[in-house]
């Protein structure tokens, strides 16, 4: 028989269905990008008009000329101030803006462009690089009437100055000014001296001014909006960042500054007092010490926040940013306020690398952030490693910065911290110098190099350490209260003209008791002043302040004051602005004590 042809086997995958219209060549993301590359396009009819617009394609209704309504909500004036309005905006305000203690409320119902237009720096060109902007009187110098119009009567510029030679020696004149009164920010160097050879300073002393550590700083900035600048109670006035201070004035005026004055445990409490009364009228000023344990302060900084929550009611909370220098103790405080280690801590600068958020309450946040280092002019590499921004380990040579440490410091405190004789008993004044103060403690602690030779550098590393950790006793003295400060605020306390006798009104401060305060170091008797005469003032002020209180309630209603109707008139407003200025309230600032 012939060989059969065998038949196939059947299939065992089941075969689907097909169905009419099915598209077998495209799967959903395919057919849906050809929809998309072809639904582009309108659809048109024989003569080319469109019929069917494509998506997102204006019709032709939608492209014909339209008509404004003439309407005077549309051309009208919205806001309108009067001048003499204007002028007891400025004259109040003035007053009150730059206060430290009062708030500026609801901003943006206030002309402020027309308030503060002379104090605006970016609308001024500068005379000189790297000088302040200063506003040109151009009306006062020439009215406008004599430049243009019909009775033009200039041919030539006129000046306040009639030659170079004058005009260069009020340039200098203006530069000279500006370098006296700057804050070391500004450093000038002649062109005509060029030293010889270049200044080497080690990159460690750069620790805390690098492109990052401001970058976290100015985000801790933008988010906050209440910022606790951290001081170092033993000297507040070297720690203190007046560049930061100052860019937030300028830029930043909406936001709420209070100093701190940690680790107040170090200094006698006459020195914090004082520090207190000299810090207090420029901002909020709050004593504290912080510990897990025994802390000073930490009641009243809270309450001090809540005071601020309540303000910004209208938010669900509020952030708080820590700044200053590295090794002042801002860690340490957000520590304390939350009752346990939330944050890293060490005695050394440059433990905090990034910003942080911590919640302290469901309304109030806490941000801390790296310290940083402002750049001055008149900060010496001695200086800054004396502040306790650079880790005493890393120093190349620690010796050379003894000296500086010693002068700052009493000959009885380092005998009596490290038990070298005075060289003269008869004479506690009078110290060492500092290789043979090194010398002979290095030989008392056994610190000895190959041959016997004493370790200069690791006993100034031990120095250096006692000095930053706060085991030296050492206080920088707080300045003198100056008579100019006194006389401004004697012209403040007088309310009204004619009167016969100025109200006294104490600056607003809180209320601390710092003879609480648990001192960690020992004293002389000389350094040490009784607190009594200092809460003796306090409270003389504080009594003087309460009589006054009702005085001044009796004149409240006497003075004129301008409503917000008053100020922009109703009848110029467009029917949806009238509402609002109904609902506005006239209050300007709330006090913040």
């Amino acid at each position: 028989m012939g060989a059969t042809k065998k038949q196939k086997a059947p299939s065992k995958d089941v075969t689907l269905k097909k169905i009419k219209g099915e598209n077998f060549y495209r799967n959903a993301k395919q057919a849906a990008r050809v929809k998309m590359l072809s639904g582009g396009k309108p659809v048109r009819d024989k003569d080319g008009k469109i019929i069917q617009a494509a998506e997102f394609q204006k019709g032709e209704n939608e492209t014909k000329p339209g008509r404004v309504q003439p309407d005077r909500r549309w051309f009208g004036n919205t806001r309108v101030i009067s001048q003499s309005a204007l002028d007891y905006f400025r004259s109040s305000l003035s007053t009150k803006k730059d206060d430290p203690y009062s708030v500026l409320l609801h901003r943006n119902k206030l002309p402020m462009a027309l308030l503060d237009d002379a104090a605006n720096p970016n609308l001024h060109k500068a005379c000189f690089p790297g000088t302040p902007r200063f506003r040109s009187h151009i009306v006062d110098t020439e009215p406008f009437s004599d430049t243009f119009g019909p009775k033009a009567q200039r041919k030539r510029p006129r000046l306040d100055v009639g030659s170079f030679e004058e005009l260069s020696k009020v340039g200098a004149a203006v530069l000279e000014e500006t370098m006296g009164s700057s804050s070391g920010t500004f450093i000038y160097r002649h062109h005509g001296f060029q030293s010889a050879y270049a200044d080497h300073s080690d990159p460690i002393f750069a620790k805390g001014t690098s492109r990052r550590i401001y970058g976290e700083l100015y985000k801790v900035i933008d988010s906050s909006d209440v910022i606790l600048h951290i001081l170092d109670a033993r000297d507040p006035i070297g720690t203190m960042c007046e560049s930061v201070l100052e860019f937030l004035k300028k830029e930043k005026a909406h936001k709420h500054v209070v100093l701190v004055l940690n680790k107040c445990d170090l200094v006698p409490n006459w020195v914090t007092a004082r520090y207190i009364q000299h810090l207090t009228p420029r901002y909020p000023t709050i004593a504290f010490h912080a510990s897990p344990n025994h802390s000073f302060g930490k009641g009243a900084l809270i309450q001090l926040l809540r005071q601020f929550s309540r303000l910004h009611s209208d938010k669900k909370q509020i952030s708080v940013g820590f700044m200053g220098y590295p090794n002042v103790g801002k860690s340490s405080i957000i520590n304390t306020l939350k009752s346990g280690k939330v944050c890293r801590v060490a005695p050394v600068p440059g433990e905090t690398k990034v910003w942080q958020y911590i919640n302290l309450t469901k309304r109030i946040y806490l941000i801390d952030c790296p310290g940083i280092v402002p750049t001055s002019a008149h900060d010496s590499e001695t200086s800054t490693v004396l502040k306790g921004v650079v880790r005493v380990e890393a120093l190349p040579s620690p010796s050379e910065h003894i000296p500086t440490l010693m002068e700052r410091i009493k000959p009885v405190y380092l005998s009596r911290t490290y038990g070298v004789p005075l060289p003269d008993p008869d004479d506690p004044s009078r110290g060492w110098e500092a290789e043979d103060f090194l010398n002979t403690l290095a030989r008392m602690k056994g610190r000895l190099l190959k041959g016997g030779e004493p370790d200069l550098d690791g006993v100034a590393k031990i120095m250096l350490s006692d000095w930053v950790r706060g085991r030296i006793p050492f206080f920088v003295p707080p300045p003198e209260r100056p008579e100019a400060l006194n006389e401004a605020e004697a012209k403040a306390k007088q309310k009204r003209k004619g009167k016969e006798k100025a109200e006294e009104t104490a600056v607003p401060s809180v209320k601390q008791n710092l003879q609480s305060i648990t001192q960690k170091c020992t004293f002389l008797a000389e350094d040490v002043v009784p607190l009594e005469n200092e809460n003796d003032a306090v409270d003389n002020a504080e009594e003087k302040d309460s009589e006054g209180e009702s005085s001044e309630s009796k004149h409240a209603n006497d003075e004129e004051q301008l409503s917000w109707n008053d100020v922009f008139q109703e009848e110029d407003l467009p029917i949806g602005n009238q509402e609002m200025a109904e609902d506005a309230s006239p209050s300007i600032e709330g006090a913040v004590h």
